[in-house]
């Protein structure tokens, strides 16, 4: 029993705690609030602190505690457990459709570097799903795009050396 704030106030052994952090709250409020006649406490004051007071009677809520429940035993599985496997294949290719493939394996290299061609890109993509393949079939045709205009100009500078060797070899007889 405490009488702090000029309410009288019982707390038990489990709500101590509940009433030590609402203790200082009360007079707190009581320092906030200036009164008209400090002399004489107004009955409106008394059931303003009395509400702190009823809170800190009534037990604070205890965690629920689920009651411990029988857990199902489970009969063990007779089927083989398949072990997994991280297994990651990287194909990597570029413009002028030159393709690699790396393989790691739980985050360590296996393979590195191994040229595949894009034929094979091609059908592995188109294994796999269908917006794979598009994919790959867009970086493949810009690559094809890309050769044959090379080859285009390949083809023009091989016409060009092709006349200057005849205009060498046809020498004016004398």
């Amino acid at each position: 029993m405490s009488t702090e704030t000029g309410v009288e106030t019982v707390t038990t052994a489990p709500q101590a705690a509940v009433a030590a952090t609402q203790a200082p709250a009360a007079p707190a409020e009581a320092a906030a609030k200036p009164e008209d006649k400090p002399s004489e406490p107004t009955a409106a004051a008394a059931p303003q602190t009395a509400a702190p007071v009823e809170e800190a009677e009534e037990p604070a809520p205890a965690p629920k505690q689920a009651p411990a429940k029988k857990k199902a035993t489970r009969t063990p599985s007779t089927a083989k457990k398949t072990r997994m496997v991280e297994l990651t294949l990287t194909v990597t290719g570029t413009a002028e459709g030159e393709w690699q493939a790396e393989l790691t394996q739980s985050g360590k290299r296996v393979l590195q570097g191994v040229s595949v061609p894009a034929t094979s890109v091609s059908r592995a993509a188109a294994e796999l799903h269908e917006d794979i393949a598009k994919a790959i079939e867009t970086v493949l045709d810009a690559a094809r795009e890309q050769h044959r205009a090379r080859m285009e100009e390949l083809e023009a500078e091989l016409a060009k050396v092709k006349a200057a060797l005849s205009e060498l070899q046809e020498e004016p007889e004398v």
